[in-house]
């Protein structure tokens, strides 16, 4: 079966309208029927014990499920320190913007927050500037809630919002994320990406997992030791085989751009890939390359663009 056909169920379980705005019904048997047919009996197996009313999936489980994963991801990018590496790359492609930019504030959109936990460790840690805002958006509202929430309690300054990173009324600076790319097939990702550049994004820098021959026993063993829920450890699993090489991510940010140096931030992991885990392809306007090359010190030799 060809990796990218494998669906996780957390893009099953929750669907929105043709907008991306309202939050549709879903047919339980419908979701179990779809697994099934890809092979995926576990996975069927998960959703089928999801309790519903009149065959629709029961919202409140559906989002309580979600967010105990996403905290159980939450951990997970703490054990990896998936927000200092963010870090290390976003505070020079900040500088490198201010230097050449006048529009403030410079807006740090992460797409797909989920709980927000990178934005929140930013505003909590990352000193980037009076004149950065930080905004953390995604289609799952209980999720942005929760974030709005931990912030709040939290006294941080940044903020959560519903919907579409690329039609925000005060457009994005700067966008990132973590783990989202392998939830879009190969055939989707031109154009998201060129949605950057039809919504005047001056950078983008996406995490997600890097497709190296341990990733998937590395996933296996990481899930199995320390996630919980049910769903966390299937999708966990299938992320790391859905991940997309870089030579897809690049090629597909080639193809559906034309005003970014495309390239990939990261050390070579020919001979030792268990070390690559996460790593960004990343897009920038030219004019902010050498700033950015500057900015990066020592580090900018893994920073390869075309």
């Amino acid at each position: 079966m060809n990796k990218g056909s494998r669906r996780e169920i957390s893009d099953l379980i929750v669907q929105h309208d043709p907008l991306g705005q309202a939050r549709v019904p879903v047919e339980r048997a419908a979701v179990v029927a779809e697994l099934a047919e890809l092979g995926q009996v576990r996975a069927a197996r998960i959703v089928s014990r999801m309790p519903a009313t009149g065959g629709i999936l029961d919202e409140e489980y559906v989002n309580g499920v979600l967010f105990r994963s996403h905290a159980e991801l939450q951990r997970l990018s703490e054990e990896f320190l998936q927000p200092q590496r963010v870090l290390a790359l976003l505070r020079p492609t900040v500088a490198a913007y201010r230097a050449h930019a006048t529009r403030t504030p410079i807006r740090v959109v992460d797409f797909g927050c989920g709980l927000g936990y990178l934005i929140r460790w930013l505003a909590a840690k990352g000193d980037l500037g009076p004149d950065v805002e930080l905004i953390g958006v995604d289609f799952n509202d209980s999720l942005v809630n929760a974030a709005s929430a931990a912030a709040k309690a939290e006294s941080l300054k940044c903020r959560f919002v519903t919907g579409d990173v690329f039609a925000l009324d005060e457009p994005a600076t700067i966008v990132t994320s973590v783990g989202v790319l392998h939830h879009f097939a190969a055939q989707s990702l031109e154009s998201l990406f060129r949605a950057h550049e039809t919504a005047g994004v001056a950078a983008f820098m996406h995490y997600d997992i890097a497709p190296t021959w341990p990733a998937p026993l590395g996933a296996w063993l990481f899930h199995a030791a320390r996630m919980r829920e049910p769903l966390a450890r299937q999708d966990g699993v299938l992320s790391a085989v859905r991940a997309h090489d870089d030579e897809t991510l690049t090629s597909a940010a080639r193809a559906g751009t034309s005003s970014y140096r495309i390239g990939v931030f990261g050390t070579p992991f020919a001979l030792f890939p268990v070390t690559r885990i996460i790593r960004p392809v990343v897009g920038i306007r030219p004019e902010l390359v050498d700033q950015l090359r500057r900015g990066l010190g020592r580090m900018h030799r893994h920073l390869n663009l075309e």
